[in-house]
Parts: C-alpha cells; sequence; structure tokens
C-alpha cells in the first residue's frame, strides 16, 4: 500500500463534504457535525441510496472479477467501509491491483490502515478530485498496466459534478485511457425515476454548500456512449446484478447503475 503524502492532509471541517455525508448516511462515525447537518435534513430514501450504490458496486466488482479482470481504478473512493473494493475482488484474484482516489482528505488519513491489499495483490491511493483525470491516470499507471483491461469505477460520483464542469467530457477523457476490454462501473443519481424526492435532495446539499448535477436516463446513458452496455444494461441499482449472480431483491431505487465494455 502506497499513499500520495506530496501534500499534507488539511481537513475543513467547516464545510460538508460528500464523501462524509455519504460515511454519515452508512452509519459510519468519520464525519463532522457539518456533515450530520445535511444528512439529517435529506429524507429516509438517502440512506436508502447509499446502500444500494455500495451494494451495486460490490456485485459489479465481484463480477468482472469472477470473469478475470484484475486492475480496477476507484475514484471518489469515499471513506473506507468494508468490504472495501479491493476486498472483494481479491477474494477471486488475489493478485489483482487497484487504484484508489478522492478528493477529501480524510480518506487519507484511513487509506494506509484500511486499504491494504493482500499479499499477492496491491492497493494505492492517491489524495486527487475526478475533475482532474489527467493527474489520477498518470498516477495510475505507476501501479496499473494501461496495455491490459483495467475496470474504472465511479460509485455515486459524476452527480456531484455538474454540467458546467464537463461531466460527460471528464468521463469521456478517463475512458479513452483505458484499453480495449476494459469496463466502466457508474452509478448516478436520477432526476426522472422520484423527482420530488431528488428535488429535495438537491435543494438540501445547496443549502449545505454542495452543488448536484442529477440527471435523467438520457443524460446518464451519455456517460456510455461509444461502450458496449453488459446486460441487463441501464437500470436501477437494485435491479443490477451480472451474469450467474443472485438476483437482488425487489426494491425501489432513484439510482441508475451499469457496467459497459469498452470495445
Amino acid at each position: 500500500m502506497t499513499t500520495d503524502h506530496s501534500q499534507p492532509p488539511h481537513i475543513d471541517t467547516s464545510r460538508a463534504h460528500p464523501a462524509r455525508v455519504y460515511d454519515w448516511l452508512l452509519g459510519g462515525k468519520d464525519n463532522y457535525p457539518v456533515d450530520e447537518a445535511v444528512g439529517e435534513t435529506l429524507p429516509p430514501e438517502a440512506r436508502d441510496a447509499a446502500r444500494q450504490n455500495r451494494a451495486f458496486m460490490n456485485r459489479a466488482v465481484a463480477y468482472l472479477a469472477s470473469r478475470g479482470i484484475d486492475q480496477f481504478l476507484d475514484i471518489g473512493t469515499g471513506i473506507p467501509t468494508e468490504p472495501n473494493l479491493h476486498q472483494i475482488v481479491q477474494r477471486t484474484v488475489p493478485a489483482a491491483r487497484v487504484v484508489y482516489a478522492d478528493n477529501d482528505p480524510i480518506v487519507l488519513r484511513h487509506a494506509e490502515a484500511l486499504l491494504v491489499s493482500c499479499p499477492e495483490g496491491a492497493t494505492d491511493y492517491i489524495q486527487a478530485d475526478v475533475r482532474e483525470p489527467d493527474a489520477i491516470v498518470r498516477h495510475a499507471r505507476q501501479v496499473l498496466d494501461f496495455d491490459r483491461p483495467i475496470a474504472l469505477s465511479l460509485i455515486a460520483l459524476m452527480h456531484f459534478i455538474t454540467d458546467e464542469q464537463d461531466a460527460h467530457g471528464i468521463v469521456r477523457g478517463l475512458v479513452s485511457a483505458l484499453p480495449p476490454g476494459s469496463h466502466l462501473i457508474l452509478s448516478h443519481a436520477s432526476t426522472d425515476l422520484f423527482p420530488e424526492l431528488s428535488d429535495q435532495v438537491i435543494a438540501q446539499y445547496a443549502k449545505g454548500g454542495i452543488r448536484l448535477g442529477f440527471r435523467d436516463r438520457a443524460e446518464v446513458t451519455r456517460f456510455y456512449d461509444g461502450l458496449e452496455l453488459v446486460p441487463p444494461g441501464l437500470v436501477t441499482a437494485t435491479e443490477w446484478h451480472g451474469e450467474g449472480q443472485e438476483r437482488p431483491e425487489p426494491e425501489d431505487s432513484g439510482i441508475y447503475a451499469g457496467v459497459a465494455r469498452v470495445p
């Protein structure tokens, strides 16, 4: 396990941060009153969404590991919550290599202790923002072999990037760096599945100083332009399961989710 210590972590406790609000929604303790204040104003469904995102990630990476993918780039890692991505994939592929990236310094604080690979594989962590994709890819190249397939994981991340920040262009650039046979794993909050709830969540996050870019199905589908969606395609987070995996219990979800292959 290595981490990027180029800058000492400075945690701003005066403003809410998406990773810490997400931690609070999952029942974690690595958050501050300012994050809890945002979380407490959200509808109960927000807790469900956090749990559903996590469960989708678990199924998606386990599915790809079962298909032989042994390299993963997870951006927007969040505060570590077991099982972490590398733990899931290394159950199937012990030699799997995983690079984590997040822009919250509190994640760096926990990375060395909680994101530790099994002996055969490797994990690495960089404190970086998805809006700096070139820096993330440059760092990832030190650990991952970009001549072989890589799974890019963007779980509940891109709805924190607005259209003005070129969310689709960022994903397009990241995917363009991946070799053929790679995969994109993405989940994204919707505006059209439960519109009133979406409006409420957007408004409450805004009061906490966090802008959201929730999108409808057509706008989420654009993230997969040029890619081959893996069955069952773009569905809700609670509907997605890979071939051979047990179907999740039926449950309402305001989250779109899908896995796609780079041709």
